[in-house]
């Protein structure tokens, strides 16, 4: 099946509100600096932005997280942040969104994750990162662990958001891995490169192209079934699921079935946390008792509202079911 009809999209969005989201993974407070430039300055041949507005908001797993709760779930966030203001903006951000904050690790041993673009015209001229994008300590792994251990409890589906930030450590991995199946938990994973074999068999594996041809040492055959399967069966995922940017998605499930899902873009205005979320929208299908196609179909038309937006954005069910009745619930 790789349609669906309007009554299973109302079924599964009005599920959806009721589900419960526990999301791991990098957090990031993304801060914008805009302004007019007119001159260049005296001390050196560089633009001089005179500053308009400064905005922050939440990034990496925390715009996951903000997809989860625009749909109208609950979601809770284990990560950790600095013992700084930085992470106390982020964790009142998060508590803003409706995004509950009690699986947070609060740590004097690394920074909250910051990245500040300086942009002229909407156009970026430079970007600061602050991190520390080791692995974190194996104290705070352990910290973030039992914060999983006691809240998968309360959840009705695992996501694991990877930036390479450091927080998904193979124990803290594995403590997402066992809880779900412990608990008969779907679990959802956007990986990274660190540690792009150490997830086991999660119930969907989401990379984008460049990840997994990275990751693999080879070219991409999304659209040959049998090569889906054999990386599938490699990975060891129950379900894999590409995402391919403009070229849509391909999925390929633990029954061998291969589904091909074209883009349901029509304009692209900006990328940004596009792949958040595919993510979010996709475990929260899972959790509302819908299968991976129905998830990927949906995560699909839900990235293709979100490019149509300037900058990092979320997706309502409104807008989901406005997009679908639109352009076909393919």
């Amino acid at each position: 099946m790789d349609r669906l009809s309007p009554a299973r999209l109302d079924e599964i969005l009005e599920t959806a509100a009721g589900m419960r989201v526990l999301v791991v993974g990098d957090l990031m407070l993304d801060r914008y600096i805009s302004g007019p430039v007119d001159r260049v300055s005296p001390e050196a041949p560089v633009p001089v932005v005179r500053v308009a507005a400064t905005t922050a908001a939440v990034g990496g797993a925390g715009n996951v997280a903000a997809n989860v709760v625009a749909l109208g779930a609950t979601c809770r966030v284990v990560a950790c942040l600095g013992a700084d203001m930085a992470g106390e903006l982020l964790e009142a951000d998060l508590s803003r969104l409706g995004v509950r904050t009690d699986g947070l690790v609060r740590t004097d041993e690394r920074p909250t994750t910051e990245k500040t673009r300086v942009l002229a015209l909407r156009q970026q001229i430079v970007r600061f990162d602050v991190e520390d994008d080791r692995d974190v300590s194996v104290g705070l792994a352990r910290s973030l662990a039992e914060k999983v251990e006691q809240l998968a409890s309360e959840s009705d589906v695992l996501v694991m958001q990877d930036y390479n930030k450091g927080v998904l450590t193979p124990s803290v991995i594995s403590s997402v891995v066992d809880a779900g199946a412990r608990l008969g938990l779907p679990t959802v994973v956007d990986p990274k490169q660190r540690n792009f074999s150490a997830y086991g068999s999660v119930t969907v594996f989401k990379p984008n192209a460049k990840e997994l041809s990275d990751a693999l040492g080879d070219f991409i055959h999304a659209d040959d079934a049998e090569w889906m399967e054999a990386t599938r069966q490699r990975l060891g995922c129950q379900n894999l699921l590409l995402t391919l940017g403009e070229q849509g998605m391909a999925l390929q499930t633990e029954q061998g079935t291969a589904v091909r899902i074209p883009t349901a873009a029509r304009g692209v205005y900006d990328v940004s946390g596009a792949g958040d979320t595919v993510t979010g929208v996709a475990a929260v299908v899972l959790a509302a008792g819908g299968t991976p196609t129905e998830a990927a179909i949906l995560a699909n038309h839900a990235a293709a509202i979100e490019v149509g937006k300037a900058g990092v954005a979320t997706v309502s069910p409104d807008e989901l079911r406005a997009h679908v009745a639109h352009h076909g619930a393919r």
